[in-house]
Formats: C-alpha cells, sequence, structure tokens
C-alpha cells in the first residue's frame, strides 16, 4: 500500500544559497572585500587552498541560475546579499552598482514567478569592520542597521520577506572561539560579546526594515539541532542540556523574551566587562523585536556524552552506523527534524517557521550518459520531508521549507570538497546539471507532497 503525503495548499517550497558560496566576482564593480575574502587568502585556512574568488560566478551567470529555478518549478528562492557589495566599507559610501545586480536578480526572480527571500547577512562582513573590531565591537551591530536601511529602502517595494542573519551562532563561536571560520579568531570573550551584538543588530534592523517595507515579513534564521543524552545518566543528562543552551536556548531565549538562559549565563557573563546584569536593559528589549517567523537550518543531531564522569551508565542512545553518514561526517538523523520542530512550537509558540536550511553532502558525478543518480540525497530529502510533514499534522505551523542547496557551492573551511547541490556545478567550465534529486523535488513541488 502506497501512502500519499499532501502539504498545506499555501506551502512554500524553494530553494537556498548564500553569497560568497556561488557569486564569485569577488573584487567585481566597487565590491569591498569582505572577511571570508581574507580568511580564504591566507593559506592554511581552507581545504586545498580553496576560495570563493569565482566559485560559481553567479554574479555573471545569475540570469541562466533562475532560468534552472523556474525549471525545477521552485516558488522561492532563498539567497543571501553581499554586505560588502553595498557598503564596501561596511558603512556609506553606497556602492550603486552592487545594489543594481541585487535589484536585476530580484527582477529576473519576479518574473519568473519566484518569490525572493532575501538574507541580509550570510557571513560576508565587510573586512573593514572585522579590522575596526567586528561583532565583538557595538559599532558593528550599529553599521549592519545602516546596512539594512539602505538594503530595504532600495528593494524594499519588491521584496517582501526578509531574514536578517543566517545562523549567529556560527558567525560568533566557529569565527570568534573556534577559529575555523573567518575571521579565524580564538577568543571565548570575543565570541560571547559576537553574539549579543549579533542579536542586537537582528532586533535593532526589524524595525527598520519594516518601516521600509510595511507589507514585508521578517525573521531569522538559527541553526539549531537536537542535543540527545547518551545515557539515563545524570552527567550525561546535564551535558546534553548544557550543549542545547550553548548552540539552541542562547539565541532563542533572548530572541523570544527570555533574556539569556540561567544555565549558560553562569559561564558566559565574565566575558562582558561588568557580566550580563548590567547589560542594558534596551538590548534585551531590542533583541525580543517581534517576528513573523524563525528559520530553522537542521541537519543532524548530537549524542552527547559526558566522558569524565565516573558514574555514567552505559550508553542507550547509539548514532547510526557510518554508512548512514552524510560525506560531512553528519549522522542522517530525519527525526530530529520531527523532534525540533515540534519542541519549539511547542516552547516558544512561535508563530510561522520555516525550515530555512536542509541538505545533505554527497559527491555522487554525472555518469557515461551525463545523468547524476544522487539516490542517497533524493531519499535524505524524502525521509526528512516526511518528519515534516508529521510535525504539521501535529499543529506545527510550518510555512515552508528551502532545500540546501540549489548548486553545489563553496563549501565553507571545506572548499570545493563537499557538493550539497541539487544543481551539479563542473567548476572549470560551470556547466550546470540537475541531478535526479532535482528531477524528483521538481515533482514533489508539482504536486505539493509525494
Amino acid at each position: 500500500m502506497t501512502t500519499s503525503i499532501q502539504f498545506p495548499q499555501d506551502f512554500v517550497w524553494g530553494t537556498a544559497t548564500s553569497s560568497y558560496q556561488i557569486e564569485g566576482a569577488w573584487q567585481a564593480d566597487g565590491k569591498g572585500e569582505s572577511i571570508w575574502d581574507r580568511f580564504t587568502h591566507s593559506p592554511g585556512n581552507i581545504k586545498n587552498g580553496d576560495t570563493g574568488d569565482v566559485a560559481c560566478d553567479h554574479y555573471h551567470r545569475w540570469s541562466e541560475d533562475v532560468r534552472l529555478m523556474a525549471e525545477l518549478g521552485v516558488q522561492a528562492y532563498r539567497f543571501s546579499i553581499a554586505w560588502p557589495r553595498i557598503l564596501p566599507d561596511g558603512r556609506s559610501p553606497l556602492n550603486q552598482a552592487g545594489l543594481d545586480f541585487y535589484s536585476r536578480l530580484v527582477d529576473d526572480l519576479l518574473a519568473a514567478g519566484i518569490v525572493p527571500y532575501v538574507t541580509l547577512y550570510h557571513w560576508d562582513m565587510p573586512q573593514a569592520l572585522e579590522d575596526a573590531g567586528g561583532w565583538p565591537v557595538r559599532a558593528t551591530a550599529e553599521a549592519f542597521v545602516e546596512y539594512a536601511d539602505a538594503v530595504s529602502r532600495h528593494l524594499g517595494d519588491r521584496v517582501k520577506n526578509w531574514i536578517t542573519l543566517n545562523e549567529p551562532w556560527v558567525s560568533a563561536f566557529m569565527g570568534y572561539e573556534m577559529g575555523v571560520h573567518a575571521p579565524g579568531r580564538r577568543e571565548t570573550a570575543a565570541a560571547v560579546r559576537a553574539a549579543h551584538h549579533l542579536l542586537l543588530a537582528h532586533g535593532w534592523s526589524v524595525p527598520v526594515i519594516r518601516q521600509n517595507s510595511p507589507d514585508a515579513k521578517v525573521g531569522i534564521t538559527l541553526n539549531l539541532t537536537v542535543a540527545q543524552p547518551a545515557s539515563a545518566g545524570e552527567a550525561d543528562r546535564r551535558a546534553a542540556q548544557h550543549l542545547d543552551g550553548y548552540i539552541n536556548r542562547w539565541f532563542l531565549d533572548p530572541l523570544y523574551g527570555r533574556s539569556y538562559p540561567e544555565d549558560l549565563s553562569a559561564r558566559f557573563e565574565q566575558h562582558f566587562p561588568q557580566g550580563l546584569d548590567h547589560l542594558l536593559i534596551g538590548d534585551l528589549s531590542a533583541i525580543a523585536a517581534p517576528t513573523d517567523f524563525l528559520g530553522v537550518n537542521y541537519y543532524t543531531r548530537f549524542i552527547v556524552r559526558d566522558e569524565k564522569a565516573a558514574d555514567n551508565l552505559p550508553p542507550e542512545v547509539i548514532p547510526a552506523p557510518k554508512e548512514e553518514h552524510t560525506e560531512m561526517g553528519w549522522e542522517v538523523y530525519p527525526e530530529g527534524l520531527y523532534i525540533l520542530l515540534s519542541k519549539l512550537y511547542g516552547e516558544y509558540r512561535i508563530p510561522s517557521i520555516y525550515v530555512t536550511e536542509n541538505g545533505c553532502s554527497y559527491s555522487d558525478g554525472p555518469d557515461e550518459n551525463g545523468r547524476v543518480r544522487d539516490a542517497r540525497r533524493l531519499s535524505y530529502l524524502h525521509d526528512h520531508f516526511q518528519a515534516a510533514h508529521r510535525a504539521i499534522q501535529e499543529g506545527v505551523p510550518l510555512s515552508g521549507y528551502f532545500v540546501w542547496s540549489f548548486m553545489d557551492n563553496f563549501e565553507w573551511a571545506e572548499g570545493y570538497s563537499q557538493r550539497f547541490g541539487l544543481v551539479w556545478v563542473e567548476y572549470q567550465t560551470q556547466k550546470r546539471i540537475l541531478k535526479d534529486s532535482a528531477l524528483w523535488y521538481k515533482d514533489v513541488i508539482a504536486h505539493n507532497g509525494f
């Protein structure tokens, strides 16, 4: 017996990219240097010494890419704007050529019947702002508001869906604490302050976007996970709770008016000059600015084990075997998406949620006939769509799903070694090929289910 899965009539099917990962043209038409330009040009930071200088050359091939999206029938496209294309030094003067590029892209998407969802910040901050202190200093949040104002004034008549930030946890902690992402710093205090100023930039920019585009919907995208204790032991449960606080609640709680979570505050308050208790009360109310939706980026779960605990119980939660992991090494766990969506709605009563990223890295390439048979990606998406549908059936207000990614691209510290795309990109020739997963997704969109 075959079960048919049908999504709500107004459900939005989309795909997603980010500026640095696909655009290339890193010095074109007055664009300033970004922290990722500087980071990738510094030896030893990126696998194989790769850079995003050319990437998918989307800056010159955007029209072809929009045609491919239209061929797939995607209803929405989530893309990010490169801050240094608009404000090369982070603040005025404005670079009109950069705005014109995105204006043409928006017009072409709308002409093709594709709704633009614009992310203002997907990690490529102008290097000039990093030189002045970067996200750990409050002035960067103020500069972001100037940037958000410029973009929303110029595109707000046509763009009606705005995402302020993508994954501020990654920007703050992978960029300023772990040093594996730009700008490559390893300072916990800087990371904690960066996280606060990222949230502040979001909160301050929400009313600005609303003023410039009054009928728009505004949200933020977080990378969220499911942290499960390896056993029922107290040590493992505490460790899982801590990880949930570090990745999830440190951002969710202040965004939804709960201040910072108490169980993490003791760890982090030392990194503010006067402690968390002395934060301006206006900061927390600004961060909790009402939004229309939350974007959720989900890829895998974490099974958490306190290896130092002497009285640990034997593990009960075991990760899937290695063959059920993607080439990024991430466990394929679609049940986690259902758990996460249910928990988010249950705890925060968020009015609308989008899966703004979900996808997998598999390197299956063209066969002798030029066909890309990426069966593992197709299966991955099928199972995650099922998990999302189950959450909808149980009352979660899931409004749409953006598959990551539209095409293979520059995968940050992994360079070009990982392929997440629905579309195969031959980087030497820039040839694009729709993979089997893309053709299956086209059918899902056409039937609003499978």
